[in-house]
C-alpha cells in the first residue's frame, strides 16, 4: 500500500469538518455590531456582553483583549513583574508563554512536564526555586488542566503567584472547578485555530472587579473605565478588542459546550484506536480532569518501537494522506527567542535538555492533530488511526528494504 506521499491513494479524499465553524449566528452577530453604530468597545456593547457571558461560563471576571499573548503580557503587568524576576514555565509549551515573560523583563525558567498529561510537572518546581521566583505559569496543554492542586499548594507555601495559561482550555474543568474557580489570573486565546475564535483575540480572566478595573485601565493606554479627561495612570499599551470580534465570540461561546462534549466523546474513540498501533502513545489523562475540551489530539512515537523514524516525515506523510497533522512545539529553550536570555546566567541548551527529558521527547517525537478531527464521526477517527498505522508501516518497510 503505497504512501500518498509517494503517489499512492490517500486514506481520505474528503476533508474533516471545517474550522472555524460558523453559521448564521455569526452573520447576525456581525450585522448587530455594525448596526449599533459604534465599532469600538468603549461605545459599543458586544465586547462588554461577551465579557459578562464568558466570565459567567468560566467562573470569573473577564477582560477581552487583542490576543492571547497580550493577555499573558497584561497579566504579568498586573502582577507587577519586575526586570530580573523569575517566572517558572513549562519547557513544553507554545512560545508565547515564555516570550510574554521576556517582554515583561522577567526571566522564564523552563521546567519539565508530566509524561502522561504533558502539563507542568509539580515535582520539578522546588529544584528551580530561587529568591527571585515570583510567578509560576501552568499551561493546560491541549485542554488538559495542569495539576492545580499540587501547583497551588506549592505556590502558597513559597509565596509564589499562580497565573494560568488557559489558551487551550476553554470550558475545561478540574475536580469540579472551572478555570476561574481557582482564584488566579488566567489567559485565554481566540486565535484562528482555538476552540473559540474571532481570527484573533484573547481574554484575561480575573477573580474580582478590583482586578478588572486595574486591568481595564492598563489595556486602554492607562485610561480608567469612563475616563473623559485623558487620564493616563500607567504607561500602558492598547489591547482593546473590537466590537466585531466580541460579537463573533458571543456566537462561538454559544456552541462551546456542545462541541466540547463531542470532542470528549470522539477522543475516547480516537485515543483507543491510536493505542492499538504499536509504538504510538496518545496523551493520557489525570482522572481529576473532569472535562478536557481537546484543543489538540496529541500523541508521541516511542523511538524504541520506531528506531530512526523521522517524526517530521511522519507528519508530512499524514498530511498527504488527508490528515491535518502537525509537529509538536519544540522546547522553549530550543528557540532563538530564548537564546536572548543567555546573559542572565541561565543554563545552556545542553543542560536544559538534560533537565527536561519529557519535553525533549515530546518536542522530537510528538505530533498533534487539529481538533476538527474530533468534531466529526467515529468513522473519521477510524480514518485517522488507519492513516497513522499505514504511514508507520510503510516507513518501517522502506527502512528495512533500504
Amino acid at each position: 500500500m503505497a504512501l500518498a506521499l509517494d503517489g499512492g491513494n490517500p486514506v481520505r479524499r474528503h476533508d474533516f469538518p471545517a474550522w472555524p465553524y460558523h453559521d448564521d449566528t455569526e452573520r447576525a452577530a456581525l450585522l448587530r455590531a455594525v448596526d449599533q453604530g459604534q465599532w469600538w468597545r468603549v461605545g459599543g456593547s458586544e465586547t462588554t456582553s461577551f465579557e459578562a457571558e464568558f466570565g459567567e461560563y468560566h467562573g470569573g471576571t473577564t477582560l477581552a483583549v487583542t490576543n492571547g499573548t497580550h493577555a499573558l503580557e497584561l497579566g504579568l503587568e498586573l502582577l507587577g513583574l519586575k526586570p530580573g524576576d523569575e517566572v517558572i514555565v513549562p519547557a513544553f509549551t507554545f512560545i508565547s508563554t515564555s516570550i510574554a515573560v521576556q517582554r515583561a523583563g522577567g526571566v522564564p525558567v523552563p521546567v519539565d512536564v508530566d509524561p502522561v498529561t504533558y502539563c507542568l510537572d509539580p515535582q520539578t518546581l522546588e529544584a528551580v526555586r530561587t529568591p527571585r521566583t515570583r510567578v509560576v505559569i501552568p499551561v493546560h496543554m491541549a485542554g488538559h488542566v495542569a495539576d492545580m492542586d499540587a501547583i497551588g499548594a506549592w505556590a502558597a507555601r513559597h509565596d509564589v503567584v499562580v497565573f494560568q495559561d488557559a489558551a487551550h482550555a476553554h470550558g475545561a474543568v478540574w475536580s469540579g472547578r472551572r478555570i476561574g474557580d481557582f482564584g488566579t489570573l488566567a489567559a485565554f486565546s481566540f486565535q484562528n485555530g482555538k476552540l473559540m475564535t474571532a481570527g484573533e483575540g484573547g481574554a484575561l480572566l480575573m477573580p474580582s472587579q478590583e482586578w478588572f478595573d486595574e486591568a481595564f485601565a492598563r489595556h486602554s493606554c492607562g485610561r480608567p473605565l469612563g475616563d473623559t479627561h485623558y487620564e493616563h495612570r500607567t504607561p500602558s499599551s492598547n489591547y482593546r478588542m473590537t466590537e466585531f470580534a466580541g460579537a463573533v465570540l458571543r456566537a462561538q461561546l454559544g456552541r462551546l459546550a456542545e462541541q466540547n462534549a463531542r470532542r470528549e466523546s470522539r477522543w475516547k474513540t480516537l485515543s483507543a484506536a491510536l493505542r492499538e498501533i504499536p509504538g504510538v502513545v496518545p496523551q493520557g489523562r489525570d482522572p481529576r480532569c473532569d472535562l478536557n475540551p481537546h484543543y489538540m489530539a496529541m500523541a508521541a512515537l516511542d523511538p524504541a518501537a520506531h528506531p530512526g523514524t523521522d517524526r517530521d516525515l511522519v507528519v508530512r506523510a499524514l498530511v498527504a494522506e488527508g490528515i491535518p497533522a502537525f509537529v509538536n512545539y519544540p522546547p522553549v529553550y530550543r528557540t532563538q527567542a530564548h537564546e536572548a536570555l543567555r546573559g542572565n546566567g541561565l543554563p545552556d541548551t545542553a543542560e536544559l535538555a538534560e533537565r527536561n527529558p519529557v519535553s525533549e521527547h515530546l518536542g522530537a517525537h510528538g505530533f498533534w492533530l487539529h481538533h476538527r478531527v474530533l468534531l466529526g464521526t467515529d468513522a473519521d477517527c477510524a480514518d485517522v488511526a488507519e492513516a497513522v498505522a499505514k504511514v508507520l508501516t510503510e516507513l518501517a518497510g522502506k527502512k528495512r528494504s533500504g
